[in-house]
This record gives C-alpha cells, sequence and structure tokens, in this order.
C-alpha cells in the first residue's frame, strides 16, 4: 500500500501492507480448532494452498525467480555449516547420530534427483493466519524465504507445528504424499539445529539454547 526507501536504514525504510484479519495459527489456536471438529476443512485449506503453490508453472529458467542450489548442495552446505559451528557444542554421540541423518539421506539415490518446485520455504504456524469467528485460514504470510525446493520442506513446518495426527491428514490429502514423507521427517530433524545456527550467527542466546539444547 506503501513504501519508503529513501533512508535504507532499520527504521527509516519501512512498507505497508493490507492487514490480513486474524491471528497466527499457533498450537493452542490449532488445539482450540480440533475440539471444534473443523481438522478436516482446516487440513484441506492448507494442502489446497501448497498443492497450488507447488503446481505454479514457473521454473527456474523462467527469471521470475533466481534459481537456488539444488537440494542435495543445500543439505551438503547445511551439514558443513553444523559440523564446523555447532559440534564443538555437542556431545559426541549426537555428533555421530546428525551426521549419519544426513548421510543417509545424501547418499539416497532417490534424492539425486528431486524434481524442484515453488515453494513457501517457512510454513509454520507464525506464517499461517488464522480467523477464529470464521474457524477458517485467513492467509499466508512472510514469504521471504520462498524459492525453488523440495515441496516435502513446507510440509515439515506442518508436522513441526502441528504434529504427527495432524500431518498424517494434510499428507494424505496431497496427491504423492505418501511418497515425500519419508524427507518431511528428514526435514523436520534438522529445523533445532538451523535454529542453533540462526542464534550463533545472529547472536541470539535464546535462540541458540532453544536450538541446541537436545544435543548437548
Amino acid at each position: 500500500m506503501y513504501h519508503a526507501f529513501t533512508e535504507m536504514e532499520v527504521g527509516r525504510a519501512f512498507m505497508g501492507y493490507p492487514l490480513i484479519e486474524g491471528s497466527p495459527f499457533w498450537k493452542e489456536a490449532y488445539v482450540q480448532m480440533k475440539e471444534q471438529n473443523d481438522e478436516d476443512a482446516i487440513a484441506l485449506q492448507l494442502v489446497t494452498f501448497l498443492n497450488e503453490l507447488h503446481s505454479m508453472g514457473i521454473t527456474p529458467t523462467a527469471g521470475v525467480i533466481k534459481p537456488g542450489k539444488d537440494v542435495i548442495q543445500m543439505m551438503k552446505e547445511l551439514l558443513l555449516d553444523i559440523q564446523s559451528k555447532l559440534f564443538p557444542y555437542m556431545r559426541v554421540e549426537a555428533q555421530r547420530q546428525v551426521t549419519d541423518n544426513f548421510n543417509r539421506f545424501l547418499h539416497d539415490p532417490f534424492n539425486q534427483s528431486l524434481k524442484m518446485t515453488l515453494i513457501h520455504g517457512d510454513f509454520g504456524a507464525g506464517n499461517i493466519i488464522w480467523h477464529a469467528e470464521k474457524s477458517r485460514i485467513a492467509g499466508i504470510i512472510d514469504f521471504g524465504g520462498s524459492g525453488f525446493g523440495d515441496p516435502a520442506y513446507d510440509f515439515a513446518g506442518i508436522l513441526s507445528s502441528y504434529g504427527q495426527d495432524f500431518f498424517e491428514k494434510c499428507i494424505g490429502l496431497y496427491p504423492g504424499g505418501r511418497k515425500i514423507a519419508e524427507r518431511v521427517y528428514f526435514y523436520r530433524s534438522t529445523f533445532a539445529l538451523q535454529e542453533a545456527l540462526h542464534g550463533i550467527v545472529h547472536h541470539d542466546e535464546e535462540a541458540f539454547e532453544n536450538g541446541i539444547r537436545e544435543f548437548r
């Protein structure tokens, strides 16, 4: 609706967007929705959105979005970051488990040529807007992490935010969902470590501690 980029400084450069009525679809709102027996309808809304997003006819060569690295390369680089920055804070057994987990993914022949689609990239509770009075999803925000990637990554956000039961309901509605489920679990297993890395890079002690806690 408006923007100001004359002075590119924090607090002076800004943009304004039309407000989407509602609030983030936190786990508490999900529990309330489940008690109202609206779970199937909400799952259908979210999966319909993801299916349409992942099916958009945009390719890395179209020039609309800058091509990114392939999934294998991104996961290799993530593992190297974890090993160099986080391993000094992790117990030896956790280091071995993380390395084995990544190696299983990286050396799986099926993962060597994954189809890249347009994805949201941060499809978690904080970016899903919930309209409590209408008992429906009002919108999706924060496309700053969107680009080309593995569609399974978006479902990892659902699994992380709302748990196994709702994830099973959603993945069952997605075309070919069962084929991508194993990758969903892998991506979900990296989230805490990514939070810890974010904490180190941005000097956010709380994020670092939250992410590294189970690996100490």
